[in-house]
């Protein structure tokens, strides 16, 4: 039952990662801010989707955080901070399917914080 559970669960986030990804696009700039969350820790990447290139990552096992609400904004500043240092103040956010609440809503309100236009 539990299995069935999940994997309905699953199956919904990858239908709604599915819908946004037609919608949206990130460019060199102005790119595509995924992240992707696991039970440990929270991964950001900043991907220019016309050349396939991914333009900077952050990943919260080298920072030692863990996926909650004070970790995504750790992770923010960092990207921010990656971000900022190539020139780049705009971007798209891509939630990947998550519903915009938690630690996603956290991460996008930091990213805004720090002088990302999302």
């Amino acid at each position: 039952m539990v299995a069935n559970v999940l994997k309905r669960k699953l199956s919904l986030r990858i239908k709604r990662k599915r819908r946004i990804r037609v919608k949206i696009s990130g460019t060199a700039s102005c790119p595509r801010i995924s992240i992707f969350k696991s039970n440990r820790t929270l991964y950001v990447q900043a991907i220019e989707d016309i050349n396939a290139t991914t333009l900077c990552a952050s990943d919260g096992r080298k920072l030692g955080i863990k996926a909650n609400k004070e970790g995504a904004v750790i992770l923010a500043k960092d990207i921010a901070g990656k971000l900022s240092a190539k020139g780049i103040n705009e971007a798209v956010f891509d939630r990947n399917g998550y519903l915009y609440h938690g630690v996603v809503a956290a991460f996008a309100e930091a990213l805004r914080e720090n002088g990302i236009k999302l």
